[in-house]
């Protein structure tokens, strides 16, 4: 059976129209919080670098996914293909790749998601397939094309090495990360320091002039469009939790207490 002409994974599907994707982090070990957040978010990354989320867990999660618009990506706790494969395995679409730093580390991440002679990716996706629907056969033909290399550049070594990094054939999308841009030059939390924006505009110019798909954080509706107009295509609104906050906040908003 042929490949299919239109992309399984739908964010390569916007991206090549050149539309905006819209997604959150989801740190709650949680199937039914998922299913809320797919009918509404164009992604969701599972966290397995920072939340308590396991691989069976993230298993539920990303099949909560099924039957919704959203595209189910993992990120995992270090570039190491061995903890990219299990992940592809019970069904990602994709996997985020945290702290790339210089483009041997980029490459390794591209590696990992693709199978040989275009990467080290090991066979074994045993639940990978009814997740995207698809028989063994199929899924082993159209595996390297559809899955997504996500990229996160926030350290300030990766800012000074943009335009290396960016050079990397393979890469599908590139994610600023400004918490941990700003840890690394020692401004925890202070987002609006004009040290951690300078490096911000340095990586989003590298980005942009690879022609890669940009991703990036919004915390408004504001801050959303203006990254859509400097043309960014990745946007997350923010993670699970905080997105639960913000709508009891606003659940709040005008009542006497």
């Amino acid at each position: 059976m042929p490949v299919p002409a239109t992309p399984l994974n739908r964010l390569r599907q916007l991206w090549s129209e050149g539309r905006p994707a819209f997604g959150a982090i989801a740190t709650i070990p949680s199937v039914q919080m998922v299913q809320i957040m797919a009918r509404s978010l164009d992604w969701i990354i599972v966290d397995l670098e920072h939340g308590p989320i396991g691989l069976t867990e993230a298993h539920a999660m990303i099949a909560a996914t099924t039957g919704t618009p959203c595209t189910p990506l993992v990120r995992i706790a270090a570039n190491e293909p061995w903890l990219a494969k299990a992940p592809m395995d019970i069904g990602a679409f994709g996997i985020n790749f945290p702290m790339i730093t210089n483009r041997s580390e980029a490459e390794k991440a591209v590696r990992s998601v693709r199978y040989p002679p275009r990467g080290d990716r090991l066979w074994g996706p045993f639940h990978a397939p009814f997740r995207w629907g698809q028989t063994m056969p199929d899924y082993m033909a159209s595996a390297d094309d559809e899955m997504l290399c996500m990229i996160t550049i926030e350290h300030v070594d990766a800012v000074n090495r943009i335009d290396e990094i960016m050079a990397t054939p393979g890469i599908d999308v590139a994610v600023i990360g400004p918490g941990d841009l700003a840890t690394s030059i020692n401004k925890r939390g202070q987002m609006d320091d004009p040290e951690l924006l300078e490096l911000v505009a340095r990586a989003e110019a590298g980005i942009l002039r690879s022609g890669v798909p940009i991703g990036g954080v919004a915390r408004t509706a504001d801050q959303a469009n203006a990254l859509v107009d400097r043309g960014y295509r990745a946007i997350a609104l923010g993670f699970d939790w905080s997105l639960f906050q913000r709508g009891i906040m606003a659940a709040f908003d005008g009542i006497k207490r």
